[in-house]
């Protein structure tokens, strides 16, 4: 009886995991592939010329279904858990996408952000994996955050918050070092994980909201706080949608990102109000498909924008093969 009840054990942990990881990240290539052909143009031309349906070239002339430096780094850092926790080899692998085009759509790497190329060029160059990430106030771009999400599923339920901070800090810092970048991620693995514990997205917001609160009130982070509280303080989704900004900038991505999550009722209408907010689509209907992913699960993913997804069989291996790492 004992070992037919590890393997029944395994198998609910196995659907468990399922059910939270494959959404989250499909949810989120989706919308890194819905936002490339329409990255920097503003809110006005997408107003004009609103995104409905998954599309092909524009901004990169990259074909229907193609995701960016978003989704690989993603990818990347799932493929370097499977193997354990690691910040070396995540830093290694994240070299093989910028030399190599590891886990590119197509061989080549069409899109980076500037503090994460420099970076890790930093680090190719003998800097500490420790030392290489930007530093500067002028380095809290969202190349971290867009990239961090895998943590979630690696955490489970079974981390202390010691190791968990420790972890995403260090994860975050191959490329953003800065308090504000790291406090970022904190606050998006937080409401991660908060969805993942199947919450109602009302409570999973205000539980992140206490809880980044009361743990994040010392130094480095005491200063830091202010700088989000749009997110952190009242109710974001009563934000008018011309307060809302849609940059590259750490703040108003997680912004922005939060706010389509927290302002529609479906994954279909979340990712495309994040995308047709103009500016960094791709990062932030990235974010918003991880949230609104794992909150509405697969059944609310239309198919049709799975099936355009490049390399979707590959993604749905990687998935697999991270969730039988995960279990125990």
């Amino acid at each position: 009886m004992r070992g037919q009840e590890e393997i029944d054990k395994k198998q609910y942990q196995v659907l468990f995991f399922k059910e939270r990881l494959i959404p989250c990240v499909l949810g989120a290539v989706i919308g890194d592939c819905l936002g490339v052909p329409v990255e920097f143009k503003d809110r006005e031309y997408l107003k004009k010329n609103p995104i409905l349906e998954m599309v092909g070239y524009g901004t990169y002339n990259q074909p229907k279904g193609t995701w960016s430096d978003d989704s690989s780094l993603t990818f990347i850092l799932m493929e370097s858990l499977i193997s354990g926790y690691d910040v070396s080899h995540i830093a290694n692998n994240m070299i093989r996408f910028i030399d190599d085009g590891f886990w590119t759509p197509y061989g080549e790497v069409f899109d980076i952000g500037n503090v994460t190329r420099e970076s890790l060029n930093r680090y190719k160059n003998g800097v500490s994996v420790f030392e290489c990430g930007g530093k500067g106030a002028f380095d809290n771009g969202n190349g971290a955050i867009m990239r961090i999400m895998p943590l979630v599923f690696y955490f489970g339920k079974d981390f202390s918050f010691g190791i968990k901070n420790k972890i995403t800090e260090e994860v975050t810092r191959i490329t953003h070092a800065h308090p504000r970048s790291i406090l970022g991620s904190y606050i998006y693995i937080e409401l991660l994980q908060n969805l993942f514990a199947n919450m109602d997205k009302g409570l999973a917001y205000k539980e992140m909201q206490i809880y980044i609160r009361k743990s994040y009130s010392d130094y480095p982070f005491k200063d830091e706080l202010q700088n989000y509280n749009n997110i952190l303080e009242g109710n974001l989704y009563e934000i008018k949608e011309a307060d809302i900004k849609s940059s590259g900038y750490v703040v108003d991505t997680l912004e922005a990102s939060i706010w389509a999550f927290l302002t529609t009722n479906s994954y279909k209408e979340a990712v495309l109000k994040a995308v047709n907010l103009g500016g960094d689509t791709d990062t932030i209907a990235f974010i918003t498909g991880s949230l609104a992913g794992i909150y509405y699960k697969m059944d609310q993913i239309p198919i049709e924008w799975m099936d355009q997804i490049t390399k979707k069989d590959e993604i749905l291996n990687l998935c697999h093969r991270f969730i039988e790492s995960l279990i125990k």
